[in-house]
């Protein structure tokens, strides 16, 4: 696996393998591996010749109270695992060569009206920050697909429309959660949590499991602020303390409708340092 930092070194390596007529992939992480960022390199490698893959804690997605300092950084065991993956190169650069201005004044990316609901009401400028830095690393990859996790639906969701609406010419392939044996969604977070919250993280999940359950169930109409009310109460007696649960359409993630019929339920909560988020498609 090759590692470069610069700009000028990327663009020769990407350079030359277009000239061998070879395709790329591309998994943009902010370090701290796990396996589901391996699944997605494993994915990735499904879909094109040669595979990229960037860490880069990007600074302008997170906010003022949100202490990007002690954001774990762990890139000489990240290389070994993306060496395991047969990664082909992996792109380190500082955030002076993502922001050289600075990121408080750099041009941005926003998506409007996705960014704001959900996860970008309690982060506020959050998913500015990332499809500024998505957008950013796509113009200097310049891949023909990009692998992402659906752990983060509303993330891949602001993804998605802005290459569709900007016309990039890069392919999005979602990626199933990968999750532990407790069934909570593996994340780079969940490094914050003791072994005591360890065992009560799983909770999360196992009440959007119970939602959905009951969202299949056939009895009509269907109360969804009741329900909504229901497992908020399950995770809060449970130990975690609610940060939302919505029950969205698929596509818009604007409130789910009684008529909808894919829908999924985004959910967010406090684990001592940890702020967790997970989801759930339901098909009616």
């Amino acid at each position: 696996m090759n590692t470069v930092e610069n700009i000028k070194d990327l663009r020769a390596q990407v350079k030359a393998w277009r000239m061998q007529g070879l395709t790329i992939a591309f998994v943009p992480t902010m370090g701290n591996l796990h396996d589901g960022h391996l699944a997605l390199v494993k994915a990735a490698h499904r879909y094109a010749d040669k595979v990229i893959v960037s860490i880069f804690v990007n600074p302008m997605q997170f906010g003022l109270s949100e202490d990007i300092d002690n954001y774990p950084r762990t890139l000489a065991q990240d290389k070994a695992s993306l060496i395991s993956v047969n990664t082909d190169l992996l792109f380190t650069p500082t955030a002076d060569t993502i922001y050289p201005k600075g990121y408080g004044d750099n041009s941005y990316v926003e998506v409007p009206n996705i960014s704001d609901l959900h996860c970008g009401a309690s982060r506020p400028g959050h998913f500015r920050g990332v499809a500024t830095v998505v957008c950013k690393l796509f113009n200097l990859v310049q891949p023909d697909v990009a692998c992402f996790g659906s752990k983060d639906y509303q993330q891949l969701q602001v993804i998605q429309t802005m290459v569709e609406d900007l016309s990039m010419p890069v392919d999005i392939i979602p990626v199933e959660i990968i999750r532990e044996k407790s069934g909570l969604a593996m994340s780079s977070r969940n490094g914050y949590l003791t072994p005591e919250e360890l065992a009560i993280a799983p909770a999360l999940y196992k009440t959007l499991q119970w939602l959905s359950e009951e969202l299949r169930k056939s009895h009509q109409p269907r109360d969804y602020a009741a329900l909504v009310m229901q497992a908020s109460e399950q995770i809060e007696k449970a130990g975690l303390k609610t940060d939302y649960i919505n029950l969205c359409h698929a596509q818009t993630l604007a409130p789910a409708m009684p008529n909808d019929k894919e829908i999924v339920i985004l959910a967010a909560a406090y684990l001592g340092k940890a702020r967790l988020i997970d989801n759930l498609p339901v098909s009616l």
